[in-house]
């Protein structure tokens, strides 16, 4: 009997949907895109309106034989890729492939895979919105003229494989920049001035801070930059005691947050976590397509991942006042139904990132979960069920206190009721709570006396704004308009990948082939690295998946200006010579100088008189545990023979005596095996790492072929 064929791009996706659709249903993947643009020549016909020519992509021949034979057999196919411009493309290229005529109501879209999401979809079909596919077309074929054109003149003028992008060469730019901001900063002098003090008859200390002195019955407010000043107001105060001037109290409340958009989301996994962007989206991935928990089946937990928008449905809304009810009680629950706006009408095309299921709470299902998978479902649980509850409240009190007219201040605020924050605290918000935890005054009147316990004075200096972390490029790009929430992982991958720009613990800082990078593109191609230009081509390819501009005409208004500029730079812009990096180590066949180079495997340390010696060597990096057979350090390498895997060796190999050890796995420092007494090792299995014996005959090892022997 003939089916409906429903085609989505995940296998993983496609074994959730499976569960809500009937037995007239089949459910098939195409696996990500089938066709692009060729890998070898540019594909685009520019003299012709930019006409892309399409190719099969590697590897998907098999893939679209299969989608065909399934399309005949069905009496009807839906295309039930992802509801965004990459999916509605998708969903054109594997009509086109399966010849489905376009006038038909062949697209189902669903924000959420849910029974009632998925079902409500596949009732309400429609054609497929060529806006949105000329939008994708329109920024891929923009991204292969600018990388196509400028990536051979990199090769050509600094180094091979090199390459450059209409939005990773902005962001190395805004890396530059920033570091170049910070060389260039210079301190400046400042001094805190602090006062204890004790309310007379009152066994309370606490602390206050220097405001100005009081001309005229107010404070004027001074900043102290120098010794002599700070001397100046500590000699004026002397042995003084201090005397209320005035007592403010009032009340505060704070309000949550707004639910979790694609930027949002990436920096929160990256301050409170310490997720990559990268790591973010992958295991965003698996909770928006479905893991398997148990008594459940295959399940869906997080609504779609790729959106700026901050709407919440109303069914949302009423299955989370009712849990937040249920779990922390009725006053936890906002008033009113709290609603978030977006910045512009083109961000509404989806809900905000949330939960899907408000019966799998994060704890109940964390067995069925990776740890990585746990982690990020909880925060997305925890931020969005805060945007439906009470505001935070707070008490705060200010007081200033005088000596010789020399005003003193002190403030601190008490928490009254949680609010929102019994379930998503911010974490400055946390640390500003135990600042303030600290500065817990008594009852006090204006008047009172402050017995003065001691007056410092301590020298600072102004510090530098902090080097990017990737959650802080990730709200540069969103504040600048540079690229869209599914662009900001893979282009800070790939600037990471390329060398451009470095990670020195959570920092990125620019590498010294990013800045020759990118000053030649800024003297040559000002509007590629231009945040405004780019932010602004951003807005006219919006204006394209809203049917506001035609495609043809953004890339003919670009191209040839930015193609007469390649052509120029080609003949004016000299070779750039690279220096290589030097190891301060000799090299022990010849004795010139060891270099860094990079290859195809990384970096690695080779002989600067190459070809005429050609030795090497691998960069040996420390890990933090301890060899099993002799006690000394470990180093870890990276195979040329096996894709790069990582393996480890004694630091003591190759030196006299020489320890032998050398493995794959990383040692558990000071652990044994309770079988046989070998030393344990670190091993991987969905995510989460445990102790494994490294004796692969050891019982614990072989436990079955044991039994039945």
């Amino acid at each position: 009997m003939s089916k409906n064929l429903v085609i989505v791009e995940s296998p993983t996706k496609a074994k959730t949907i499976g569960r809500y659709l009937g037995k007239d249903y089949s459910i098939t993947a195409s696996v990500g895109h089938i066709r692009d643009l060729p890998a070898n020549t540019m594909g685009v016909d520019v003299k012709h309106d930019f006409k892309p020519i399409y190719v099969t992509m590697p590897k998907k021949e098999s893939v679209i034989r299969e989608l065909k034979k399934l399309a005949s057999e069905s009496d009807f196919v839906y295309i039930a890729t992802d509801p965004d411009r990459e999916g509605e493309a998708i969903a054109w290229h594997i009509a086109k492939a399966l010849k489905i005529d376009l006038d038909t109501n062949c697209r189902v879209t669903f924000n959420e895979i849910t029974k009632k999401a998925v079902v409500e979809a596949i009732s309400n079909p429609r054609k497929i919105d060529m806006d949105l596919v000329n939008a994708q077309q329109a920024r891929r074929i923009l991204d292969r003229l600018v990388g196509y054109e400028l990536s051979p003149l990199l090769w050509d003028k600094i180094k091979t494989g090199l390459s450059a992008g209409r939005v990773q060469s902005v962001v190395t730019k805004l890396v530059m920049d920033k570091d170049a901001e910070i060389d260039a900063f210079v301190p400046e002098e400042y001094w805190n001035i602090g006062a204890t003090v004790n309310p007379e008859g009152k066994d309370h200390k606490f602390d206050m801070s220097y405001v100005g002195t009081r001309v005229d019955g107010k404070a004027e407010k001074i900043k102290i930059s120098s010794k002599a000043e700070a001397d100046r107001v500590l000699n004026a105060v002397g042995n003084s005691d201090f005397v209320i001037d005035s007592i403010k109290k009032g009340k505060k409340e704070k309000n949550p947050f707004p639910p979790f958009t694609t930027s949002t989301l990436q920096q929160a996994a990256s301050s409170r976590l310490g997720f990559t962007s990268k790591k973010t989206m992958s295991v965003a991935q698996q909770l928006y397509e479905g893991v398997e928990i148990e008594g459940q089946g295959q399940t869906a937990l997080i609504s779609y991942i790729r959106t700026d928008s901050v709407r919440i449905s109303d069914e949302a809304i009423a299955a989370s006042r009712k849990l937040i009810e249920y779990k922390y009680g009725k006053e936890y629950v906002c008033p009113y139904k709290r609603e978030y706006k977006n910045r512009n009408s083109a961000q509404d095309a989806h809900e905000a990132i949330r939960p899907t299921h408000f019966d799998l709470d994060p704890a109940t299902i964390k067995e069925s979960l990776t740890s990585d998978q746990y982690k990020l479902y909880r925060l997305i649980w925890e931020r969005f069920l805060s945007t439906q509850m009470s505001s935070a409240k707070f008490d705060t009190v200010s007081m200033e206190a005088s000596s010789n007219n020399e005003v003193f201040r002190v403030s601190g605020e008490t928490v009254t009721f949680k609010g929102y924050q019994a379930a998503y605290a911010d974490e400055d918000d946390s640390k500003e709570d135990k600042k303030d935890a600290k500065v817990k005054l008594p009852e006090l009147n204006e008047g009172d006396v402050l017995k003065n316990l001691g007056v410092k004075a301590e020298q600072k200096f102004t510090s530098p704004p902090s080097h990017y972390t990737e959650a802080t490029l990730i709200k540069a790009l969103e504040e600048n308009g540079i690229g869209r929430p599914s662009t900001y992982a893979p282009t800070i991958s790939n600037v990471l990948d390329k060398k451009y720009v470095e990670k020195n613990g959570k920092f990125i800082y620019i590498t010294e082939l990013g800045k020759i990078t990118t000053v030649m593109l800024s003297e040559n191609f000002q509007n590629i690295v231009d945040v405004s230009f780019t932010a602004n081509m951003e807005d006219k390819l919006d204006d394209v998946e809203t049917g506001k501009n035609d495609w043809i005409q953004v890339l003919s208004d670009f191209y040839p200006g930015f193609h007469e500029l390649v052509e120029k730079a080609q003949k004016d812009v000299e070779k750039v010579k690279l220096e290589s990096k030097k190891t301060g180590e000799n090299c022990p066949n010849c004795g010139a100088d060891l270099i860094e180079k990079e290859g195809r495997y990384g970096v690695f340390i080779a002989c600067s008189n190459f070809p005429e010696c050609k030795f090497t060597k691998n960069i040996e990096v420390k890990v933090n545990s301890k060899c099993p057979l002799c006690g000394s350090g470990l180093e870890s390498h990276r195979s040329k023979k096996y894709s790069n895997k990582t393996f480890y060796t004694c630091d003591k190999k190759g030196t006299d005596p020489e320890c032998s050890f050398i493995s794959w796995d990383l040692p558990v420092e000071g652990q044994k095996c309770n079988e046989c007494g070998s030393y344990m090792v670190w091993k991987r299995y969905r995510g989460k790492s445990y102790p494994k014996c490294s004796n692969k005959e050891c019982k614990s090892n072989n436990r079955k072929k044991k039994s039945e022997e």
